[in-house]
């Protein structure tokens, strides 16, 4: 009886040798990123272009923009080259005196309270405007595809293409819209000579831009939505207000919340409209927290480590704005 129970154990030994010996065999020698370098070579290979161009655009200047905010590089005191005459660089490291300084003006504030204002206004309209077309979109009409053309069209334009357009309609003397209020009997208005019509203009060439956007996602979304729900809610008594709000509304959260993400942090970030139509005016009325950094480091007195203090401060502020939406996401229930 040991006998026969030594030799079962033993064959039992033998099978978990063998299977130890078969994965063995099958694992690529060396430790876990060896090991995946081996098995995934291919993928690794498609990869590394990416993260080489991305490193470069994007992760070397983000160091370079931290390292300077922590200095008082200017125009005077950085490194530069006049023709055979090398001029070392004399800035110095202040830590973090410049972040102190922005935080502490009231300057820094009143662009922040705008720029909030700029963002909250053009979303809200991005999103209500693409959710109102997308829906009349999702109908069947006649010439729905001419219309989808037309509306998208915006968005096809190139940005500073569409600014320069819209710089000419807001002109004082020349522009069409002032040239249909004269023909309609009413006074010209100086859209961008003053500073609360000028906030209501950029913001409406930044709706009139980013409204096809919303659309298409918005479209993407209802057409994913069974139609057969909308089909049982009728047959139901529900109501049109009851359907939109029981059935429209969660199936586009998922959508909804994406997108209104994206268009917070390209909206919060949106340069050119704001600096080919207003170029931040009339005076600083309409400047950004983003147009202003730039100004801090390509006009007057270059302050290179302002600039990119103020640049920091931005990225961090739309960092933490996505880590509270994702949280707030996940407590009602949506992952991404």
């Amino acid at each position: 009886m040991a006998l026969s129970t030594g030799r079962v154990n033993g064959t039992a030994r033998d099978r978990a040798a063998g299977a130890d010996g078969a994965r063995g065999r099958g694992r690529p020698p060396g430790g876990p990123f060896r090991r995946a370098m081996g098995t995934h070579w291919y993928a690794w290979a498609m990869v590394a272009p990416v993260i080489l161009v991305t490193g470069l655009l994007v992760g070397w200047p983000l160091a370079r923009g931290v390292y300077l905010s922590l200095t008082d590089a200017t125009e005077a005191n950085i490194g530069r080259t006049i023709g055979v005459n090398v001029i070392p660089s004399t800035y110095e490291f202040t830590w973090f005196d410049n972040y102190v300084a922005i935080l502490t003006s009231g300057l820094f504030w009143e662009k922040l309270t705008w720029t909030v204002v700029w963002t909250v206004a053009c979303v809200a309209f991005h999103y209500g405007l693409g959710l109102g077309l997308a829906m009349l979109l999702n109908r069947k009409l006649r010439f729905r595809s001419a219309y989808r053309l037309l509306l998208i069209l915006p968005w096809a334009i190139p940005g500073f293409v569409s600014a320069f357009i819209w710089r000419y309609l807001y002109n004082s003397d020349f522009g069409v819209i002032n040239a249909m209020l004269r023909a309609a009997g009413l006074g010209a208005v100086g859209w961008l000579d003053d500073p609360t019509t000028a906030k209501i203009a950029v913001i409406a060439v930044n709706v009139w831009m980013g409204v096809p956007f919303m659309m298409v996602a918005v479209l993407g979304g209802l057409q994913s939505i069974p139609g057969e729900l909308y089909e049982a809610a009728e047959v139901d008594g529900a109501t049109p207000w009851q359907r939109f709000r029981f059935i429209t509304i969660p199936g586009l959260r998922t959508v909804s919340s994406t997108v209104v993400l994206l268009g917070t942090i390209w909206t919060f970030n949106m340069f050119p409209v704001i600096y080919l139509i207003s170029g931040g005016g009339p005076g600083s009325s309409t400047e950004i927290l983003v147009t202003y950094a730039f100004r801090e480091a390509f006009t007057g007195v270059r302050n290179y480590s302002n600039s990119a203090a103020w640049g920091v401060i931005i990225l961090l502020l739309l960092v933490v704005l996505a880590v509270v939406y994702r949280r707030s996401l996940r407590k009602q229930g949506e992952v991404w």
